[in-house]
């Protein structure tokens, strides 16, 4: 039996951005990541927004220690933002749990990673029950 393999094209940037549970907005605030390292003590780096979504967000550090890939984090905006419209509505609270998902490129000049990648640890709006209001439900 002869056997045949189909080289398939990988799929175009452009098109794989379009598949993310949540649009991109550039978004620049003052914020903090808080954390335990793992010895147990409390550890804090300042950041700035580059981007925000409603199940993630792009930082950069401006200073603090390294943060581990996969750590689990508190984010929180700097209270002055909080009451910025164009912000999700979790970044509008005190902090929100999250999960370093990606380390960007280090600096030449700390030697740390200049960027981090957060996952918003909040529950994903579910689209069958978007527009759905407690009157709808027992009709």
């Amino acid at each position: 039996m002869e056997h045949r393999l189909r080289l398939v094209q990988g799929t175009n940037n452009s098109q794989s951005s379009e598949k993310r549970a949540a649009a991109r907005r550039p978004i620049s605030v003052p914020g903090q990541i808080v954390w335990k390292d793992s010895r147990g003590s409390t550890r804090m780096a300042s950041v700035v927004t580059r981007n925000v979504s409603e199940t993630g967000v792009s930082v950069e550090c401006l200073e603090g220690p390294a943060i581990p890939l996969y750590r689990i984090v508190y984010f929180q905006v700097d209270r002055s933002a909080r009451s910025r419209t164009d912000l999700p509505p979790a970044l509008r609270g005190s902090n929100v749990l999250s999960a370093i998902f990606r380390v960007g490129d280090y600096s030449q000049r700390t030697g740390k990673p200049a960027e981090y990648g957060l996952r918003l640890l909040v529950e994903p709006k579910s689209k069958s029950t978007v527009g759905v209001t407690p009157e709808t439900l027992s009709a």
